[in-house]
C-alpha cells in the first residue's frame, strides 16, 4: 500500500462516477423516450433524430479537451464545473417547450457531460497506486457498462410513472439532484489536487482544440447522420474530416517537439500498450454499443412490446455487465491482457449463441416468454462485456505518466465514442437494410404481421457485431502472442 495514497480516495472516486454514471445514462435513455418526446413536443422525425444526435456528437467531441483543461486546471476543479453545466442543462432539458429549445440544451448537456469522465480516469491514475487500479477501474468500468445498458430500463420506468405525454421529462431532471449531489460531495471528499501543468504549460492549445472539434465533428457527424436520417452524400464529409486530422496531428507534433503544451502530447503513442488500447478500444465498440438498439428496435417495431417492456428485455445484460466489470478489475493486473483476449472471446461465442436463440423462434411475440428465453444469453453477454471494458482502461493507461491521464483517458474515451457512433449506425443500418420497408408494429401489445423478418433482421446485426468483436479478439491474440514472445 503507498503511504501517500489519500486515504479518501475510494469516497472520492464513487462521487466522480455518480457524475459519470448520469452522463452515460443520457447516451440510451432518448433510444426509449423518444416517441413520448414527440408526442410532448410537436418534434417530427428529423428534430427526434437531432435529440440524439446532438448529445452524441457534442459529447464525443469533449473528451480529449476536457482531459487537457483537467491535467492543467486540476481535476476536481473542472469536475465541479462539467457538473454544474451539466445539471442546468439537464433541467432546460427537462423544461424544454420546443424542440428547438431542447436540442439545443442536449448539446450543451453532451458538451458538459463528455467533459466528466477524463476528470474520473485521470483522478484514478493520479489517486490510486498501481495495485490498486485495476480495482479502480473495475468500478469505472461497471459505471459505464452500468450507464450505458441501464438507460432504456430507467427511461421505460420513469415514462410508465410520468406518463406516456410528459413522463419522459423525469428522465432528464433526476440528474439535478444527483449532480448537486455530485458537487457538494466533490467539494467535501475529493481531495483539491495541484494542476499537472504550470506556467505556459496551462495555456490551452486553441488552434489544436479547433482543428480537432472540426475533424471529429466532420467525422462522427456523417457516420451518425448515415444511420438516422441522412443520406450516402454527408458521406463526403469524411474527405475534410481526414484533412483536419492530419493537419491536427502535424500540428500536435510540432508542440510536442517543441515542449510548448500541445493538446494531446504525441509522446502518449510512444507506448505500445496505450496504441493496442486505443486501436482495441474502437473495434470493440463497434461491436457491443449497438446491440442494445438493434433490440429495442426489435422489440418494440417487431414484437410490439411497449416502452417498459423493451427496458426489460435487455435488463439481463445491464445486470450481467455490472456483474462483470468489478471481477474483471480485481484480476487484471495479475492476468494481463490474456483476460481480455478471454473476455472478448467469449463475447463473441455468446453472440453467435443469441442470433442462434432468437432464430429458434422468429415467430414468438409473448413478452414474458421472449425475455425468458433471451434472458440468460444476454446476461452472459453483460458479464463478457462489462469484463472488457475495464481490463482495456487499464491495459491501456498502465504504463502511461499520471501527469498526461486525463488527456489520455480522454484519448481513449473519444476513441470509444468513435466506435460506439460506427457500431450502432453499421447494426442499425444493416438491421433497417433487411427489413426492406417491412410493416412494423403500430401500438403497443400488437406485433407486426410478419415478426419473423424482425428476427432475420436482428440475426444480420448481430452476425456484424461478431464480425466486429472477433476482430478485437484477434488484435488481442496478437498481443498476447507477441507478449509471450517477447
Amino acid at each position: 500500500m503507498d503511504a501517500s495514497a489519500d486515504p479518501r480516495r475510494w469516497r472520492a472516486l464513487a462521487v466522480l462516477l455518480m457524475g459519470q454514471f448520469a452522463s452515460l445514462l443520457d447516451l440510451s435513455v432518448t433510444n426509449v423516450a423518444l416517441p413520448s418526446i414527440g408526442r410532448s413536443t410537436g418534434a417530427g422525425p428529423s428534430e427526434l433524430q437531432w435529440v440524439i444526435t446532438g448529445y452524441v456528437l457534442a459529447f464525443g467531441l469533449v473528451p480529449v479537451i476536457g482531459g487537457r483543461l483537467g491535467d492543467g486546471r486540476g481535476r476536481r476543479r473542472m469536475f465541479v464545473v462539467s457538473m454544474l453545466g451539466f445539471v442546468v442543462a439537464s433541467a432546460a432539458v427537462g423544461l424544454a417547450p420546443t424542440p428547438e429549445v431542447l436540442i439545443a440544451a442536449r448539446v450543451v448537456q453532451g458538451i458538459f457531460g463528455g467533459m466528466i469522465g477524463p476528470q474520473v480516469s485521470g483522478f484514478i491514475q493520479n489517486a490510486f497506486p498501481p495495485l490498486e487500479r485495476g480495482k479502480a477501474f473495475g468500478r469505472l468500468g461497471l459505471t459505464v457498462g452500468a450507464g450505458t445498458a441501464l438507460g432504456p430500463v430507467v427511461a421505460g420506468l420513469l415514462i410508465a410513472v410520468g406518463g406516456e405525454t410528459d413522463g419522459w421529462r423525469l428522465v432528464f431532471f433526476i440528474n439535478v439532484p444527483i449532480g448537486i449531489a455530485a458537487v457538494v460531495l466533490a467539494r467535501r471528499w475529493v481531495a483539491a489536487d495541484v494542476p499537472v501543468a504550470q506556467g505556459s504549460g496551462r495555456r490551452l492549445d486553441l488552434l489544436g482544440v479547433v482543428l480537432l472539434g472540426t475533424g471529429l465533428l466532420c467525422l462522427l457527424f456523417p457516420i451518425v447522420e448515415t444511420g438516422q436520417s441522412g443520406g450516402p452524400v454527408t458521406l463526403l464529409l469524411l474527405i475534410p474530416a481526414a484533412g483536419l486530422l492530419v493537419a491536427f496531428v502535424r500540428h500536435e507534433a510540432r508542440l510536442t517537439r517543441a515542449d510548448a503544451a500541445p493538446l494531446v502530447d504525441l509522446r502518449l503513442f510512444r507506448t505500445r500498450s496505450f496504441v493496442i488500447g486505443v486501436v482495441f478500444a474502437v473495434v470493440f465498440f463497434c461491436s457491443n454499443t449497438g446491440i442494445p438498439l438493434v433490440f429495442a428496435l426489435y422489440y418494440q417495431d417487431g414484437l410490439g412490446f411497449t416502452a417498459l417492456q423493451s427496458a426489460l428485455g435487455v435488463t439481463a445484460y445491464a445486470v450481467g455487465t455490472v456483474f462483470g466489470a468489478p471481477l474483471a478489475g480485481r484480476f487484471v493486473s495479475r492476468v494481463g491482457r490474456p483476460l481480455l483476449l478471454g473476455a472478448v472471446s467469449v463475447f463473441t461465442l455468446v453472440t453467435i449463441v443469441l442470433g442462434l436463440v432468437v432464430r429458434a423462434a422468429p415467430e414468438a411475440t409473448d413478452p414474458t416468454g421472449v425475455i425468458l428465453r433471451l434472458c440468460l444469453p444476454l446476461f452472459l453477454l453483460g458479464v463478457a462485456g462489462g469484463s472488457i471494458v475495464t481490463p482495456n482502461q487499464t491495459l491501456t493507461l498502465a504504463e502511461v505518466d499520471p501527469a498526461r491521464g486525463g488527456v489520455a483517458g480522454g484519448v481513449v474515451q473519444t476513441a470509444q465514442r468513435v466506435g460506439a457512433s460506427i457500431g450502432q449506425t453499421v447494426l442499425g443500418t444493416s438491421f433497417v437494410i433487411v427489413l426492406a420497408g417491412a410493416a412494423r408494429a403500430t401500438e403497443p401489445g400488437s406485433a407486426a404481421p410478419d415478426p419473423g423478418v424482425f428476427a432475420d433482421a436482428l440475426t444480420v446485426a448481430l452476425a456484424v457485431s461478431v464480425v466486429f468483436s472477433a476482430s478485437a479478439a484477434v488484435l488481442s491474440g496478437i498481443e498476447v502472442r507477441r507478449s509471450r514472445t517477447r
